[in-house]
């Protein structure tokens, strides 16, 4: 399943970060790791900074990255039977972000949104931030992952 909402400002052929060929790729174990949103939110801050200056973890798309991870973070421990993995994958052209987690119950995005009621509103947040997201099964349970376009990091 892949859900996208388009570019946002028909820019995606400005070049990206100065990553090495391939890109990079940070791993984070959640499974029975204590306050796993607050260390997922953490890792994620330090990955941005470290592969998209002068995007700010605090504001602006870091902070949008950040929250994403979080919300993800938080939906695998609510609905997910608990968070097994946080993958961050960056090239010079995007940003994915994925959360793995053990139930193979692929999400479904309530439409419409209505931010009056309690709930629902994670994945909202993830269609709202991300360029693209989508979920896939794995032999563990499922994997919801978001791609942040490079160029929307960067500022280029």
């Amino acid at each position: 399943m892949t859900m996208s909402r388009g570019t946002l400002d028909g820019d995606a052929h400005r070049a990206g970060p100065a990553l090495p060929p391939g890109g990079q790729r940070r791993r984070l174990p959640l499974a029975g790791l204590a306050k796993p949103v607050a260390r997922a939110r953490a890792f994620t801050a330090e990955a941005v900074g470290d592969w998209f200056p002068p995007a700010d973890p605090r504001e602006g798309v870091g902070a949008d990255v950040v929250l994403l991870v979080a919300e993800l973070v938080a939906n695998a421990m609510l609905h997910g039977d608990g968070p097994l993995e946080l993958v961050l994958d960056a090239t010079g052209t995007r940003l994915r972000v994925a959360v793995s987690d053990r139930s193979p119950a692929l999400p479904v995005l309530c439409l419409p949104h209505e931010p009056a009621l309690p709930g629902g509103h994670g994945l909202f947040i993830v269609q709202r931030t991300a360029d693209r997201w989508g979920a896939e099964p794995h032999e563990r349970g499922k994997a919801i992952w978001a791609e942040f376009d490079a160029h929307r990091l960067t500022g280029g």
